[in-house]
C-alpha cells in the first residue's frame, strides 16, 4: 500500500523541514523525486539523504515567486520524464506580527511565495496533467487557514489563500481526473523552530519551546515526519477518491483547543 512506484513527484521548498521530509518519504516509496528548491546547498544535503537509501532524485534550482522560472523548470522535468504525476507545494516563508506591524513590504513578500508562488507551481503544472488526463496535487496550508493565530496577520492571509485555491482546483478538474487537497499543519518541530526560538529567546529556548509545544491540545509539536506521512497517503492510489479536503495534522488544535 501507499506505493509511489513509477511516479515522478515535484516537491518544492524540500530543502528543509516539512518539504524535506515528503522528499525523502516519497523516495523512500518508490517516487522519483524531483526536488525545487531555491538553496542549492539545502537542495543537495536532501539530495545526498535521498541517494544515501538508495532512492531516485534530481535538483531543479528555482524561485517558485516567478512564474517564466516555474514554466521554465516544469518543463524540464516534462521532458526529462516525459509526464509529471505529482506536485506537492512547501515552499513558503513566514511573518510575524499583527494588521498594524504588517507594513507593505511584508505583506507583498508574504504573497509572493505563500500565494503566488503556489499559484505559480500550479499553474505551470496543469496543462501537462490536463494533456496526460491525470494528476495530484498537494499544497501545504496550515491551521492559520481555519482559524485565527495571534500576531500572525499576513501568514494567515497566504495560507487561507492555499486553502481556498486548493477547494476551486479539485471543483474545477475533478471531471479531468485531476486531485487537489492540502494539509494543515500546527506547529511542527523544524529547524525553522529552533532558529527562530535561538534569534528570539536566547537563553530561554527550552523554556518557549516547551510553552509552544503545549499550545496544542496533544502536549508537543509534530514531526516533520508525521506530516510526510499524511502527504504519502494523500498521493498514492489509495487516495483515488479523496479530493477538495484539507487535513489537519494538528494535535488536536483546531477542534479540542478552546
Amino acid at each position: 500500500m501507499f506505493s509511489l512506484q513509477g511516479k515522478n513527484a515535484v516537491i518544492t521548498g524540500a530543502g528543509s523541514g516539512i518539504g524535506q521530509a515528503i522528499a525523502n518519504t516519497f523516495a523512500e516509496n518508490g517516487a522519483e523525486v524531483r526536488i525545487l528548491e531555491l538553496r542549492k546547498e539545502a537542495a543537495a544535503q536532501t539530495l545526498e539523504q535521498i541517494q544515501a537509501k538508495g532512492g531516485k532524485a534530481a535538483i531543479f534550482t528555482g524561485n517558485v515567486a516567478d512564474q517564466k522560472e516555474m514554466q521554465m523548470l516544469m518543463q524540464e522535468v516534462i521532458q526529462q520524464d516525459g509526464k509529471l504525476d505529482i506536485l506537492v507545494n512547501c515552499a513558503g516563508i513566514a511573518h510575524v506580527g499583527k494588521l498594524d506591524q504588517t507594513g507593505e513590504e511584508d505583506f507583498d513578500r508574504i504573497y509572493q511565495v505563500n500565494v503566488k508562488g503556489i499559484y505559480n507551481c500550479m499553474y505551470a503544472v496543469i496543462g501537462q496533467m490536463l494533456k496526460q488526463g491525470r494528476g495530484i496535487i498537494l499544497n501545504m496550508a496550515s491551521v492559520a487557514s481555519s482559524v485565527g493565530i495571534a500576531d500572525r496577520f499576513a501568514y494567515s492571509m497566504s495560507k487561507g489563500a492555499v486553502l481556498t485555491m486548493t477547494l476551486s482546483v479539485a471543483k474545477d478538474y475533478i471531471d479531468k481526473h485531476i486531485r487537489c487537497n492540502c494539509i494543515s499543519p500546527a506547529r511542527v518541530h523544524t529547524p525553522f523552530v529552533d532558529g527562530f526560538l535561538a534569534k528570539n529567546y536566547p537563553g530561554k529556548e527550552q523554556e518557549m519551546f516547551d510553552k509552544l509545544s503545549r499550545t496544542q491540545p496533544i502536549g508537543r509539536m509534530a514531526k516533520p515526519s508525521e506530516v510526510a506521512a499524511v502527504a504519502l497517503f494523500l498521493c498514492s492510489d489509495e487516495a483515488g477518491f479523496i479530493t477538495g479536503c484539507d487535513y489537519p495534522v494538528d494535535g488536536g488544535f483546531i477542534k479540542l483547543n478552546n
